[in-house]
């Protein structure tokens, strides 16, 4: 089947049923995506498909054939940039698992939204589960990532 991955057409050769975290990370050396709780709950595997937030290891690869699949591998352009920037910044990751679903999640919301409030990003950072507990810090960096966005 023909995916758009992070911005190049591939045929990927996989039982339509494999999750496409395992496609991913086994079959495309993709590790960015990361395998948490394997049931849609925690966040840590989040993509983008079609420009929408998505969790990889309930999302079969028979799901996004002939659609545009993108992993923190292949984010760009000026959200992502500052997105990323921010975490650096303020130094958002601790152990750092659950970081690329952080930053998918937060790169959806800020292109969606330049001026989110607090409930903003709450609601669009829900399930995305930090063990760490530094949900201040990832509120603070979207803040400023909104900021320097010109929000």
């Amino acid at each position: 089947m023909r995916i758009v991955l992070n911005g190049q057409p591939r045929e990927i050769d996989a039982d339509p049923d494999k999750p496409l975290l395992w496609v991913l990370r086994d079959d495309l050396g993709l590790t960015g995506a990361k395998f948490g709780c394997g049931q849609a709950l925690c966040g840590a595997c989040t993509v983008h498909i079609d420009g929408e937030p998505a969790r990889a290891c309930q999302t079969r690869i028979a799901d996004v054939a002939g659609r545009n699949v993108v992993t923190i591998e292949g984010v760009s352009g000026k959200v992502a940039e500052i997105v990323q920037a921010t975490w650096t910044k303020l130094d958002v990751p601790q152990c750092g698992y659950c970081q690329s679903g952080q930053v998918m999640s937060a790169i959806n919301l800020l292109s969606a939204n330049r001026k989110p409030t607090d409930q903003d990003i709450d609601a669009a950072m829900t399930g995305v589960i930090c063990r760490c507990n530094t949900y201040h810090r990832i509120r603070a960096a979207i803040h400023e990532a909104a900021k320097l966005l010109g929000a």
